[in-house]
């Protein structure tokens, strides 16, 4: 007699019950050469605080000095997720007093933010979803603490200070932690694509804080917002807000108040803990920046900035799909990076067959990459041999397991011939001529008699046994498709 485990089924209900409610802020360092405001170099992996000068450091007297690079980029990303251009932008000052904040306050965006709404849309498993953008601001990045390499003193490193960000806030359009999964992952790849930001999150160029609530199923009004912060990978985001997800309903079952407050992500239990109770933006104390003028955005210059986008990873995958007609996961593949989906799109410039194209990018190319450790633009094989390569295959005149087992090989050791010479010149070319084949089948029966007397038996199956002895006698040469049929034509003699 089968048992009912009634605890479970209580625990699904308690969880059916709610659904998250939850919105993203990403922050996206910028690759720009040098900082926001000032003439200090923009780099990682310097010696703790070499990357410093008066202006970062905050010192009297000091004025911030405006990159230009900073709006290029955040007119680039808005343009590129459908957001509104702000024409008159100004800065203000944040105000707060941390010890990795050496000014004591932040210059940011607050009224004008140079991007307002605008949408990233994520794929899921059965169907696509917008998330809605809020804002996109400029502002500048704090230094960093760094609290694990002393056991009784918090360390100070300021070379990130006044680093340029772009700050990207989501509609609270978020329900679950796969849909954060899947967005953050657009963002990283959109960001890469327009080559604003390396997207490392493990180094801290792409950071993300989650506002998670939880509301009853049905119910329009929001539930008390929680912000977790200190998720250094994508996955943790994830694990970070179901935790807290799961976290709030059990408090509200249990009538516990959840509090307005800054939580902390620990990624060794995955669980959250306090931090501080949450700042409100009159704790902040914005003012205007006195010592930047407002930037005016015109049309002339998004004009410019849109005529320098590249191709976008969405178009791409709707063109892939719908055009070349390949499989959704095929397109995610060839659009996961810019560089290999501009390889790709050189590809299909020189060839018509989309689908042939996109299996030796996927597997022979990018195995060849990853086997090497190398990057694309180190591939030896430029990308018209490729589809070189694949017309002779659509032409009879080489097999495709000759052209992956030993031409491919040979042109990533000589890739100044074209595929056809090297062919040639390696004897690889099939042998299409049937009085040839006909006698390497001969040879191949007189050599296997017992195979031979099982399959006129009926034995049907040993087709494919003839066919490998027969690509073992020519080296691979002979044509397969006339072979097969030649094989059996011979067989039933």
């Amino acid at each position: 007699m089968k048992t009912i485990n009634f605890a479970s089924l209580f625990e699904l209900t308690m969880y059916d019950k709610y659904e998250a409610v939850i919105g993203l802020e990403v922050h996206a360092q910028l690759k720009t050469k040098t900082k926001a405001f000032s003439s200090d170099p923009n780099a990682y992996g310097e010696l703790p605080n070499h990357l410093v000068t008066p202006v970062s450091l905050g010192h009297p007297g000091t004025l911030p000095q405006f990159n230009e690079k900073s709006p290029e980029f955040a007119v680039k990303l808005g343009l590129a997720c459908n957001s509104k251009i702000t024409a008159e932008n100004r800065f203000s000052r944040k105000n707060y007093f941390y010890a990795d904040l050496p000014k004591g306050y932040q210059i940011t965006q607050f009224d004008t933010p140079i991007c307002t709404g605008g949408y990233i849309e994520i794929k899921l498993e059965n169907n696509t979803k917008k998330i809605n953008l809020t804002r996109i601001h400029m502002e500048e990045d704090s230094g960093k603490s760094i609290h694990d390499q002393d056991p009784f003193h918090t360390l100070i490193d300021l070379n990130r200070a006044g680093v340029p960000l772009l700050e990207i806030v989501t509609e609270p359009d978020i329900r679950s932690g796969e849909e954060a999964y899947q967005y953050l992952s657009e963002v990283r790849k959109l960001v890469r694509y327009l080559e604003i930001c390396d997207g490392n999150m493990e180094e801290g160029s792409l950071r993300c804080d989650a506002n998670i609530s939880v509301r009853h199923k049905g119910s329009e009004e929001f539930g008390q917002k929680v912000e977790v912060k200190n998720m250094n990978s994508i996955r943790n985001v994830q694990r970070a807000i179901e935790h807290e997800t799961k976290r709030q309903i059990e408090a509200l079952e249990n009538n516990e108040e959840i509090f307005h407050e800054t939580r902390t992500f620990n990624a060794v239990d995955g669980t959250t803990t306090s931090m501080r109770s949450k700042e409100m933006d009159n704790d902040y104390r914005y003012f205007t920046e006195p010592d930047l003028l407002p930037l005016e955005i015109t049309t002339e210059y998004i004009e410019k900035m849109k005529n320098e986008l590249p191709p976008l990873p969405n178009e791409l995958f709707k063109k892939y799909v719908e055009d070349f007609k390949l499989s959704d996961y095929d397109a995610g593949i060839l659009t996961d990076s810019k560089e290999i989906a501009l390889y790709f799109e050189e590809v299909v410039s020189n060839t018509k067959n989309f689908k042939a194209a996109a299996n030796w990018v996927m597997v022979n190319v990018k195995s060849y990459l990853n086997e090497n450790a190398l990057h694309i633009s180190d591939f030896p094989v430029s990308p018209k041999q490729i589809a070189e390569l694949i017309q002779l295959i659509d032409d009879g005149k080489i097999s495709h397991s000759v052209a992956s087992q030993n031409l491919f090989p040979a042109l990533t050791e000589t890739s100044n011939k074209s595929p056809l010479e090297l062919a040639k010149e390696l004897d690889l070319i099939q042998d299409q001529n049937e009085d040839n084949i006909k006698e390497a089948i001969k040879r191949v029966i007189e050599n296997n008699p017992d195979e031979t007397e099982r399959y006129r038996n009926g034995e049907k199956k040993l087709l494919g046994f003839f066919m490998g002895q027969l690509m073992k006698e020519t080296r691979g040469k002979a044509d397969p498709k006339k072979s097969n049929s030649l094989i059996r034509e011979m067989l039933e003699l």
